[in-house]
């Protein structure tokens, strides 16, 4: 019985020194593909020429102001990098998406994940997932509404086919008008023939700023958790992919990226949540 007891015993700390053995080997090579960087020691993040408001601020991501910035720099420290040690670059939005080699780590510039983009390169968990907003103008009369019941007479429209539409019929309770496409809801709203319309928030920052002549956002519709999801842009099977993931997941479990948004998106840049 002796003999038996001390073989067995012999045999569950024979398998306990190689189950601690794999988990070190696992733990270096995780921590090896964490570091394995396009120049070693440095981190290289990319955005876009130019990169605009609110996703940086001035078209200095460097400074870190902007929601994007802001992540970007949370994602670096929590990989255990100091700012000096972050390098950004600048790339179009096409040539990030294409196949081939990447002369960045990681490139943020709102990509939605995408099954097709997924066959050419990697991203990381989605760090945002784009609200539905209310674009309008001044003088309209929608302009100041604070809540969801506020918009429930008004006139709103959005694009055939999208999630949008959904938004008008499911949150605020009303029947929208519907277009072919964006561009037909903007002349609509130009011409005074809607009072708002109801697009992805990314979109409603472009038409408010750009496209509509005193151009304002009514406010975003609260986040039902649908939507397009933003993910961090990596080269196809790079070995850094787990530890991006692993690091915005952290920020999303911790709140910070929720903070970075309330920050970024929300009031301070004129998109305040619908109550």
């Amino acid at each position: 019985m002796k003999t038996t007891t001390k073989r067995a015993l012999a045999i569950f700390a024979g398998s306990a020194l190689l189950v601690t053995l794999s988990s070190c080997s696992s733990s270096k090579s995780s921590a090896s593909s964490c570091e394995d960087t396009v120049t070693p020691g440095k981190l290289t993040i990319a955005t876009g020429e130019p990169a605009y408001y609110p996703w940086v601020i001035d078209d200095k991501p460097e400074s870190g102001e902007g929601f994007e910035a802001a992540v970007a720099n949370a994602v670096a420290t929590k990989l255990g990098y100091e700012t000096v040690d972050v390098k950004w670059v600048r790339t179009s939005f096409d040539s990030a998406i294409a196949p081939g080699e990447k002369t960045f780590d990681f490139n943020i510039q709102q990509f939605s994940i995408t099954e097709d983009r997924k066959k050419a390169v990697d991203f990381s968990s989605a760090y945002y997932t784009a609200p539905q907003a209310v674009v309008s103008y001044k003088g309209s009369a929608i302009e100041g509404k604070t809540t969801l019941a506020d918009l429930a007479g008004a006139k709103l429209g959005a694009a055939v086919g999208t999630t949008s539409l959904d938004a008008i019929k499911d949150q605020i309770g009303s029947q929208p008008q519907v277009f072919n496409d964006n561009a037909a809801g903007v002349t609509a709203l130009k011409n005074g023939q809607i009072d708002g319309l109801v697009v992805d928030l990314p979109t409603a920052f472009y038409l408010s700023g750009v496209e509509v002549e005193n151009g304002l956002i009514v406010g975003q519709l609260p986040s039902t958790g649908a939507g397009d999801q933003f993910g961090l842009l990596l080269g196809k099977d790079s070995g850094f992919t787990q530890c991006l993931t692993d690091a915005v997941d952290a920020l999303k479990e911790d709140g910070t990226i929720d903070g970075l948004a309330e920050t970024w998106l929300g009031n301070d840049a004129g998109a305040p949540v619908l109550k």
